[in-house]
């Protein structure tokens, strides 16, 4: 391997006329810049495409407005001529770093694909935002390098393993979990993915409550329970550490005794031996919100944390279920769907 390994940036892009100067800015005034960048767009209302045409982007567009992400990624992933694929969305500004990172760390031969993070830094000042971005922040920080899932938010891949792997699946049309899903393949087939912690990029998504809700049950809860129950991967990473499943069990008996303590108010000390446990299981994440944004934007983070895992709980459910009935219809279960390009032959 050498400095030489040339790497295309593929953006699919909705409607990011007013994000992608940004980006593509960030891209070229980088340490080293990419040896090309596609945009595709997904049906845009806006200027996207006359924005990165201007900028000198090689262009392309879905086939039906609003394709989603994975359709775009892959039709970029087509035009691309770079040994390595690097995914970024459009509403992110990656740090001046990042293509070097990403070139330097596939000299090891042996890496398949690689992905870093959010950096500490959301643009929009909003709480939903901050708290939302940061936890994302956080998560991957304090994950294992060693992956077992991949991510396109700023995550790259070899070129002939994607096209191999036959890209993302096309079975999500809206921004989904199709990125955790081909890493899952990528794994089961002794794929070797790494988190570079060092690997930022600044988030400019501005969150509302509807839009994380949306995000976190239907868009990625569900689906992401269906997915882990197809390919049995009950790994201890990320979202997933032994950490959270025990909080998830710990705050429904909290609230199932706060309901039963209305016949029988002892149980309020149950409800109260659960909090405890809640703060005493998520207080690195605490501390850690209190020392980035202050004590009152932690506390303010307490109640929408134990939210998160209270609807993620009922997202498994419904995932589990929605994989049961899909799997009684098929007869038997397939955990390594093919991507919707036709892969390379080996």
């Amino acid at each position: 391997m050498s400095d030489s390994l040339s790497i295309s940036v593929v953006i699919p892009a909705l409607n990011a006329a007013d994000l992608l100067p940004g980006l593509l800015l960030a891209l070229a005034d980088g340490v080293v810049p990419p040896d090309e960048i596609i945009v595709i767009d997904d049906g845009s209302t806006d200027a996207t495409l006359a924005v990165a045409m201007e900028q000198g982007c090689l262009t392309g567009r879905t086939p039906h407005p609003r394709s989603g992400p994975a359709t775009a990624r892959n039709l970029g992933a087509v035009k691309a001529n770079g040994d390595i694929l690097f995914f970024l969305d459009a509403d992110t500004v990656p740090h001046a770093d990042a293509v070097a990172r990403v070139r330097d760390a596939f000299q090891d031969p042996s890496l398949d694909a690689l992905f870093g993070s959010y950096d500490d830094a959301p643009s929009d000042p909003g709480f939903l935002s901050q708290y939302k971005n940061l936890f994302h922040h956080y998560v991957h920080q304090m994950s294992a390098e060693t992956a077992s899932t991949f991510w396109t938010g700023c995550g790259a891949i070899r070129r002939p393993v994607f096209m191999r792997l036959g890209g993302f699946t096309d079975e999500y049309g809206r921004p989904c979990i199709e990125d955790i899903e081909l890493g899952y393949r990528l794994i089961s087939q002794q794929g070797k993915i790494r988190l570079d912690k060092e690997l930022l990029s600044t988030h400019r998504k501005r969150w509302t409550v509807t839009s994380l809700l949306r995000t976190d049950i239907i868009d990625r809860g569900i689906p992401w329970a269906e997915l882990i129950l197809r390919h049995k991967a009950f790994v201890n990473d990320l979202n997933l550490q032994t950490r959270n499943r025990i909080s998830v069990v710990t705050l429904w008996l909290l609230a199932l005794s706060l309901i039963l303590s209305l016949w029988n108010p002892w149980l309020l000390l149950i409800s109260l031996i659960g909090a405890a446990m809640l703060l005493r299981l998520n207080w690195s994440l605490y501390h850690w919100f209190a020392e980035k944004r202050g004590i009152w934007f932690a506390a303010r983070v307490v109640p929408w944390h134990w939210l998160y895992y209270g609807y993620n709980a009922i997202a498994f459910g419904l995932g589990a279920l929605r994989y049961g009935r899909s799997t009684f219809a098929r007869g038997h279960a397939n955990p390594n769907r093919p991507g919707a390009l036709a892969p390379d032959q080996p």
